[in-house]
């Protein structure tokens, strides 16, 4: 195999993407273009919104897959997790060429080291936090490249917002421990709690991982951490004893310093705060107190930015930050508002652990408080449902009314036990008066169609597939109320 060197003048290098089609990978294809790399992709031939962009780039991927995709002038392989080494044929032909392959993390890590990069950590808020700090940077002209885990607003509803090579900010996940791929010189660490429970069994083994990554900072880095939340507080008291070198900068309601913030509440379907360090207040058309803490970590990093370039921030600057917060309207399935159809609000979020569940409720219940909330809930993987089962049943005290189906499977999902969705919904109906349940996700369409009325908020949630069914009965009433209007 050869020395793999993904390498910092990309002009003309030949990149060959295995999985071109997924997110991350056109994400990091956009990425690769922009530092003037020559890629080339292939996938299965089903059609993604991911097409459009690859189109936008004169990519056309090929399919199917086969060894015969390969250029014969390839100098490296990125492929996605999906697809394995000795089972992909484009994979088996390039390690038989002894070309570098190098999976999508591996590869995102190697760009890294080509920028002062930032790594956007933690189990809940990283897509709209790097969402939010993309969008501010983009309004400051900062020189600078961002990533996020699913398509943000702000970004011509893309993962990428690319306007210059010198700092890299990247949503870095935590699962099996893919962020220590990454080489940041600062890290937001939004939260730690237990979760992806088919590979962190227990609290213990997943900050563990979380305090690694801090420990790859490199010395006088920096680590802006949420200090309303338990898990990062702990990590950050772990860790000091042996890196008092970094710069640790709180925010949060219970924070020191600038960064500490004192809720406002809503006003006109705008959540107000304010902070320590800054006169005035900042506003946000999103819901949700955790949408409060996203925004202030990304202000918090914005700022350090510009200090990392020598820049004062201005009154100037500050009122950038205002407006393009306030002009902030989401990402992709995190509180994506799908529109409004015959007097029904539709709203799809991609929130599927009990703490996310129970914060993404309570700020639609505090945003919309005169709306009727039915939510339409799909559980993602046996093992964190099993694991996390009383958690999950009591997470929905902000719905009026709950819909739950079959557990939505994973094929890294290692479980031999016996919880199902039926055993959500029994142990749900304990804590919920108004709870049904049918197995398959479009079972639900008939009862909906015809129980939804004027003043309902409908939420899809979960990061199972039942965002179609959202989706289809807005797209039917929207038809339905157009018809009416002929």
């Amino acid at each position: 195999m050869c020395q793999i060197n993904l390498p910092a003048n990309l002009q003309n290098f030949r990149i060959h993407m295995v999985g071109i089609k997924g997110t991350g990978m056109t994400a990091l294809t956009e990425l690769l273009v922009s530092r003037g790399a020559s890629i080339t992709g292939s996938d299965v031939p089903d059609e993604f919104y991911t097409d459009k962009i690859l189109a936008e780039l004169g990519i056309t991927p090929m399919t199917p897959f086969s060894r015969n995709n390969l250029p014969k002038n390839t100098q490296m392989v990125i492929h996605s997790s999906a697809y394995e080494r000795n089972i992909n044929p484009e994979l088996i032909a390039a390690e038989a060429q002894k070309l570098p392959i190098l999976e999508y993390t591996e590869a995102l890590g190697h760009f890294s080291r080509n920028s002062k990069s930032v790594g956007i950590a933690g189990v809940h808020g990283k897509t709209t936090t790097t969402g939010m700090v993309g969008t501010i940077l983009k309004s400051l002209n900062f020189p600078c490249s961002v990533l996020a885990g699913s398509a943000i607003s702000g970004f011509n509803n893309r993962c990428t917002m690319v306007n210059g090579s010198r700092y890299f900010i990247a949503e870095t996940c935590e699962y099996r421990r893919h962020f220590l791929h990454f080489h940041p010189f600062k890290i937001v660490l939004t939260s730690i709690e237990s979760d992806h429970q088919d590979y962190y069994p227990t609290y213990e083994s997943i900050i563990s991982a979380f305090m690694q990554y801090i420990d790859s900072l490199p010395q006088f880095g920096e680590l802006i951490y949420c200090a309303d939340d338990p898990g990062a507080c702990e990590a950050v008291r772990m860790v000091f004893s042996s890196r008092p070198d970094l710069i640790y900068t709180p925010y949060g309601e219970k924070a020191f310093g600038d960064y500490r913030i004192s809720m406002k509440g809503v006003h006109k379907e705008r959540q107000v705060f304010s902070l320590a360090g800054f006169s005035g207040q900042f506003k946000l058309s999103v819901p949700g107190r955790h949408n409060i803490l996203n925004a202030v970590a990304s202000i918090a990093l914005a700022v350090s930015l510009l200090n990392a370039e020598g820049h004062e921030l201005t009154i100037q600057n500050v009122a950038q930050i205002r407006s393009s917060l306030e002009g902030f309207s989401g990402s992709r399935r995190r509180g994506e508002i799908l529109g409004e159809a015959q007097g029904v609000l539709f709203i799809d979020d991609y929130a599927h652990h009990p703490t996310a569940i129970r914060t993404t409720l309570a700020g639609l219940k505090e945003f919309y408080p005169n709306r009727h909330i039915i939510v339409d809930f799909m559980s993602h993987t046996s093992s964190r449902t099993a694991a996390l089962l009383k958690e999950f049943a009591s997470s929905f005290s902000c719905a009026d009314e709950l819909i739950l189906h079959k557990i939505y499977p994973s094929a890294r999902d290692d479980y031999s036990g016996s919880v199902t969705g039926e055993t959500l919904y029994e142990e749900t109906k304990k804590k919920h008066r108004k709870v049904k349940y049918f197995e398959e996700v479009f079972d639900a369409q008939k009862y909906l169609i015809s129980s939804l009325k004027k003043g309902d908020l409908f939420v899809t949630m979960g990061a199972g597939d039942n965002w179609q069914l959202g989706r289809t009965i807005f797209e039917t009433k929207s038809r339905c109320n157009a018809t009416v209007m002929e």
